[in-house]
């Protein structure tokens, strides 16, 4: 007699079941909302703020509508960085969860009550692995690599390189002082999720962030 599944495993296909209902449902509202939603996972200190509060300021700059939610377990420090660019931020505290979920967001966006918002970022907690399994109801994931944590992040955390579509590398501006190996970085994404699109960008000098915002512009035609 085979041994019953651990209740565990019972709990959390529950749990991701619900989050994809709810994932799927606001990707429907925000579609017809004409909304592009954009979620951006990395591990922390991946200069995920420092470029989306570029992304956020040169954007407004250009006349977009941009709004932002961030995700943290703790402190509204991120949120307060993001609201330098003078968009809308809301924080999403998770009190020690590792990951945002779609309740989250909904929730939240909810409460930032924007009208007319062009582009919506999801900045999610910073971490490799958890992300990677819960649905936002965003329309592209970006994953985020610096060049400061090494060219093979790709291979040992595949699944969230897997479920992104766009992948940006971070801190330009530091690749000859750290060494980073460029041909390297590209082929461990490359390995992990053929023809996989790359940004090389830097918030601090603009390098690549035309380019980044040019593939915004597309994704919302």
């Amino acid at each position: 007699m085979n041994p019953s599944p651990p209740r565990i495993l019972e709990v959390r296909k529950n749990l991701l079941k619900k989050n994809d209902e709810l994932a799927r449902q606001l990707r429907q509202d925000f579609a017809q909302t004409g909304m592009l939603v954009v979620n951006l996972v990395s591990s922390p200190g991946t200069g995920k703020t420092t470029f989306l509060r570029r992304t956020l300021s040169d954007l407004r700059a250009q006349g977009r509508q941009v709004a932002a939610l961030v995700g943290d377990l703790a402190t509204d420090n991120d949120a307060r960085k993001l609201a330098e660019s003078g968009a809308p931020v809301r924080q999403i505290s998770t009190d020690g969860c590792c990951h945002l979920e779609a309740d989250m967001v909904a929730a939240h966006w909810a409460e930032l009550n924007v009208t007319d918002c062009e582009v919506l970022f999801i900045e999610n907690v910073g971490n490799l692995v958890c992300p990677a399994s819960y649905d936002l109801g965003e329309a592209i994931r970006v994953v985020l690599l610096s060049t400061t944590e090494g060219e093979d992040k790709p291979l040992k955390y595949p699944k969230l390189f897997n479920t992104a579509d766009v992948a940006v590398i971070t801190k330009m501006d530091l690749a000859e002082p750290c060494e980073f190996d460029r041909e390297a970085a590209h082929r461990s994404i490359q390995d992990v999720r053929p023809g996989m699109r790359v940004f090389e960008t830097s918030a601090k000098t603009g390098l690549g962030m035309a380019e980044w915002y040019a593939f915004l512009e597309a994704a919302r035609s």
